[in-house]
């Protein structure tokens, strides 16, 4: 079983972000908007289950899923891209 990640994230910082965007063909006024983006993350956690919600002041974008199971992530409401997505966690580990 994957560690949990269910709780509230605050955006810190960012580096390259720009550069990075632009390598995914991303049109530069929407990457413009997107540097002046500070997303929050609230993510909600349950066994293989995800919910992730994205919260910023230009829109909020949710997205769901199973750990380990591939899905089409569409984000045609960010840049009219849809895209196939998986997430894999490693397993917990005891410490001591």
């Amino acid at each position: 079983m994957p560690p949990n990640l269910t709780g509230y994230y605050r955006f810190v910082s960012q580096k390259n972000m720009e550069d990075y965007l632009q390598a995914l063909n991303i049109s530069m006024p929407l990457r413009k908007i997107a540097l002046l983006l500070k997303p929050d993350k609230e993510i909600d956690h349950q066994g293989n289950h995800m919910i992730v919600k994205t919260l910023s002041t230009f829109r909020n974008y949710v997205l769901e899923f199973e750990v380990g199971v591939e899905f089409e992530e569409d984000l045609s409401i960010m840049d009219g891209r849809k895209c196939q997505t998986a997430l894999d966690m490693p397993p917990a580990r005891a410490t001591s």
